[in-house]
């Protein structure tokens, strides 16, 4: 059974390093967001740090997520004290479940205050695509899947909550031969 693979984005106005109150607020909503969406159903997995130190984004291993990567339009820094994104990569089992862990409980009250932590880039923030069962997306992936969202729309490829697509067959049957 294919699984459908996120990739989030966000460029943020400050460094996660610094320690001014909003930066704070942002790593204290997010701590309670992961908690929250790492328990919903349908939440398959999502990638982590095999340190578990989500400050050295760049030079952390993520395992059988792959290395780190970013888009191409990601300007700042890339040290732990000059970093300022938050991105996510993560394996679901549909999109209904997907959505929902999005736009409910402490998530949505995140969203709603997006607009105190990160830059408006212009550049989707969000981007899903099919993986077949027990495939595990990779960082370059997602960036790779954002980007061609952001060039060309969606598509089977890649695409939003906005305008999805189901599996794609190849996957179906990949699945089954496996």
């Amino acid at each position: 059974m294919p699984h459908l693979a996120l990739y989030t984005f966000g460029v943020l106005k400050s460094p996660l390093a610094d320690p001014a109150p909003l930066t704070r607020a942002f790593y204290d909503v997010g701590e309670t967001v992961y908690r929250q969406i790492g328990r919903h159903p349908g939440h398959l997995a999502h990638a982590e740090a095999a340190d578990g130190d989500r400050g050295a984004l760049f030079d952390a291993d993520w395992g059988a997520w792959g290395e780190f990567a970013v888009p191409t339009w990601y300007g700042k820094g890339r040290t732990p004290e000059t970093t300022a994104l938050a991105a996510s990569l993560s394996l679901w089992t549909d999109l209904r479940s997907a959505f929902d862990a999005v736009h409910t409980g402490p998530h949505r009250g995140a969203l709603s205050r997006r607009y105190d932590w990160f830059e408006r880039t212009g550049r989707p923030n969000h981007v899903f695509w099919w993986v077949c069962d027990g495939v595990t997306p990779t960082w370059r992936e997602g960036v790779a899947r954002l980007e061609h969202l952001d060039d060309h729309g969606s598509a089977p490829h890649a695409f939003t909550f906005r305008d999805s697509f189901a599996p794609e067959v190849t996957c179906a049957f990949r699945t089954s031969e496996t």
